[in-house]
């Protein structure tokens, strides 16, 4: 998870304490923006294949879920990062 304050309020950390050993959870470094491309990608499934559906068990929804992937990675878009690790600047 990144460190949005919704993730550490009161409330969260009350309800995790309902489900004990259930979650296991990794806090992102505050500078880790490039964890965001998850996040959209994410997003976009969730707006493409899952948006206002119905299943019938979980096994459906991760049937779902694994077909957009095989559809994904069917024809993957490549991404080349311009940048070099020894020119990108720490602030």
């Amino acid at each position: 998870m990144d460190n949005h304050s919704a993730h550490a309020s009161k409330e969260a950390q009350a309800y995790l304490k309902t489900r004990p050993n259930r979650f296991d959870f990794v806090f992102t470094p505050k500078h880790g923006s490039w964890l965001n491309l998850v996040e959209v990608f994410f997003a976009k499934m969730t707006k493409t294949i899952l948006k206002g559906i119905r299943v019938a068990s979980k096994a459906e929804l991760k049937a779902r879920i694994m077909r957009c992937l095989q559809d994904i990675n069917a024809d993957p878009v490549v991404f080349r990062w311009r940048d070099k690790v020894e020119e990108a600047s720490v602030s």
